[in-house]
């Protein structure tokens, strides 16, 4: 990397560090993904005896204890938008630009700072969520070593990073906090949920990046699971939208003024 660039990750570090907001976001996610998993991984085990044999059969210990993450992506979703369109909508853009003329170096340095605490943050975040909703499930629990199980405690983890860098694409390309957020929010909570279980639309909402993505997470696959890729093959599927969705924000970012 050159010496200019270096200096622009700097900067970028600086920048996310400095911003109250973004440091609350990620903490967020941390709390509410530990604490939702710990609480619906004590209530499965508490209605383990009533389920049906079959039921039971399909018990996914692992995918259990990531309930948590459906609301944690949430906290994610804010922290990628922020870290781009926070500039946009305090007009620091123009300045910016203006020390960094070079839009692709721009951009690049701060997906790259913003992907790189994401990462850390949803590994950690991952195998503490891991770790703790094992222990609320007591003897019904997986060990890390039983197979898939480490896949998909690594894949947790790489989720909740894309699903952040897929937001900073989005963002990238609207130029905008509130209306990124006003999009992103319902289309992950409400809109890729109804798409994924609605009969008519279900095999159009499995290639929907979280329900791809979240596939990776899966050791035991469900009842009557008719999904056409594997746990790999989703976290391609939303790797693919990731991309997409950054080349969207760099080719806008290079036409368009700030």
């Amino acid at each position: 990397m050159s010496t200019a660039a270096t200096q622009v990750v700097r900067s970028e570090w600086t920048k996310i560090r400095s911003v109250a907001s973004t440091v609350w976001t990620l903490s967020l996610a941390v709390v509410v993904t530990v604490a939702l998993g710990m609480l619906i991984s004590a209530l499965a085990k508490n209605e383990f005896g009533d389920m049906s044999e079959r039921e039971r059969l399909f018990f996914d210990p692992t995918f259990i204890s990531f309930a948590g993450m459906s609301l944690g992506q949430l906290a994610m979703i804010v922290f990628g938008v922020l870290v781009v369109a926070n500039e946009y909508s305090s007009g620091m853009i123009r300045t910016s630009l203006a020390a960094v003329p070079q839009r692709g170096t721009f951009l690049f340095s701060k997906i790259v700072v913003a992907t790189g605490l994401a990462l850390v943050v949803s590994m950690v975040t991952s195998f503490v969520t891991f770790f703790l909703g094992q222990v609320m499930l007591g003897d019904l629990k997986a060990s890390i070593g039983d197979p898939g199980v480490l896949r998909a405690v690594i894949g947790g983890g790489l989720y909740m990073t894309l699903i952040a860098v897929f937001s900073m694409g989005v963002a990238a390309m609207l130029r905008s906090p509130m209306l990124s957020l006003g999009i992103l929010m319902p289309f992950f909570f409400l809109i890729s949920n109804i798409l994924g279980n609605v009969d008519v639309t279900k095999k159009v909402g499995q290639f929907l990046p979280d329900q791809a993505g979240s596939k990776i997470m899966q050791v035991v696959t469900p009842i009557d699971d008719d999904t056409p890729y594997g746990p790999w093959g989703g976290l391609g599927i939303m790797v693919l939208w990731v991309v997409a969705a950054l080349v969207g924000g760099y080719l806008v970012l290079k036409r368009r003024d700030a």
